[in-house]
């Protein structure tokens, strides 16, 4: 048999410095959850897929020829990030309906959370083509049981508004939700968000989770307000950080008229009368409606 007459190896991964071979999967979409730091946190189904899959899709082909590297996986790669998502999704949307078997992964974690394959999988199911879900570490959850907060409710967002004015007002919307809230945060931002949170949620129960599964993991827990003065007077903490904020206490108090509108009339001197009433809601646990009444007569006597 001539050297190019010979079979191809078959597909696999290496793993505890053993080779493993490839099981084989049905052609569609795999959406592949990977470490969020450390790489022995990925099962061994999903180091099959990546193997297994005629193309690996992911966010940041840097970070992930990196995993596939590490456990010797050979599988091509496709960018596919925010940039380029509207070119790339119609092709590979055609190579699923002519039978690829692809494997969506982000740069870490479970893929669709706050990354842009959300429209892929929408697509993909409109057109009827299957996808299924590989499971594994998530940012969310790691950083949720480890906080020390409650977790029978929680409101994942994301990331809140850059800026102050509109990150306040944001918080503002949130701060009835009954359950814990989770925030992803850039290092350089986490001062002023915490001191936006403090302002507008109050001195609530809160954590700072900070490289997660990785060397330097360090999880940091207080009031909010506590954390806020903290880091003012700290250097910016390197790496990914999760912002964790507890629940607002069940059955808050009524708030004396007075102090009340001593608390709008304070809120209407750097907002407009509908963030006043939003920010003051949020901090009194007053009904927002009942809030924005009692601000707009506020403003029409200042307006006197």
């Amino acid at each position: 048999m001539a050297a190019d007459d010979a079979p191809s190896p078959a597909a696999g991964y290496t793993a505890f410095g053993l080779r493993a071979e490839a099981e084989k999967i049905e052609p569609g979409l795999h959406v592949v959850a990977t470490p969020i730091g450390n790489l022995k946190d990925i099962s061994f189904r999903a180091l099959s897929t990546l193997a297994a899959a005629d193309a690996v899709v992911a966010e940041d082909t840097r970070v992930t020829k990196n995993l596939l590297a590490h456990y010797g996986i050979s599988t091509p790669l496709v960018a596919y990030h925010e940039h380029n998502a509207a070119v790339i999704r119609p092709h590979l949307l055609a190579r699923l309906e002519s039978g690829a078997k692809l494997a969506l992964v982000s740069d870490a974690g479970t893929p669709l959370v706050s990354d842009p394959g959300f429209k892929l999988v929408q697509e993909a199911l409109e057109k009827g083509l299957h996808v299924t879900s590989v499971p594994g570490p998530s940012a969310v959850l790691a950083s949720l049981v480890v906080a020390g907060l409650p977790t029978d409710r929680f409101f994942f967002e994301g990331f809140l508004p850059h800026k102050s004015g509109p990150r306040r007002a944001r918080l503002a919307e949130l701060a009835q939700i009954p359950g814990t809230l989770v925030f992803f945060e850039s290092p350089r931002r986490l001062a002023e968000t915490l001191a936006d949170c403090a302002a507008v949620l109050g001195p609530r129960s809160a954590a700072i989770a900070r490289e997660l599964t990785k060397m330097y993991e360090s999880v940091r827990r207080g009031r909010l307000d506590a954390l806020s003065e903290a880091l003012a007077n700290e250097e910016p903490p390197r790496g990914e950080i999760v912002l964790l904020v507890a629940p607002p206490e069940a059955g808050a108090a009524e708030v004396a008229a007075a102090d009340l509108d001593a608390k709008i009339e304070a809120a209407l001197g750097s907002y407009s009368v509908k963030d006043a009433a939003s920010v003051v809601s949020a901090e009194t646990g007053q009904p927002r409606r009942q809030v924005y009444a009692r601000a707009l007569q506020l403003a029409a006597q200042r307006g006197k």
